[in-house]
């Protein structure tokens, strides 16, 4: 029973994660990547994005230091984030690495600070959230790393 309910847990999760726009579909494309061979496939290709996505914003914040008003530089930058975003489903991640290139886009140096800003905040906070679904799958067992998007 108690199984039960941390599947059902993990599934309303990973509902608001999708209903709040934290992800995308792109999250359940990774996760029907996932089998009995590799049960933790999501959570593994999550941990390699968090790790990736701090060296590119510590790339940035270097960037934006070291090379004042050099919006091309920072831009290039942050497609490279952007990217790696997309690939895992980070929607409101993405959606503030396109205002921040935009702000780049019009050489608005203010305006990249405050996209940057909360691009970081939504890192912080998808990062918190996800550890928690994943926590919640490792404790509902293997029939929780089962869950797939269609399913929840």
């Amino acid at each position: 029973m108690e199984c039960y309910n941390l599947q059902r847990q993990a599934a309303c999760l990973k509902r608001s994660l999708f209903d709040q726009g934290y992800l995308d579909e792109q999250f359940c494309q990774i996760e029907d990547l996932q089998d009995e061979a590799s049960p933790n496939f999501t959570a593994e290709v999550a941990c390699l994005f968090f790790k990736d996505s701090a060296r590119l914003m510590t790339n940035i914040e270097q960037a934006m230091e070291k090379n004042p008003r050099d919006f091309n530089r920072w831009d290039a930058h942050m497609q490279q984030l952007k990217g790696s975003c997309s690939s895992i489903g980070a929607s409101r991640m993405k959606i503030e690495c396109a205002s921040f290139r935009n702000s780049c886009g019009d050489e608005n140096a203010e305006g990249c600070v405050r996209s940057f800003q909360k691009v970081k905040r939504e890192h912080g906070v998808l990062r918190q959230k996800l550890e928690s679904y994943f926590q919640l799958l490792r404790q509902a067992g293997p029939a929780g790393t089962a869950t797939r998007c269609g399913g929840a």
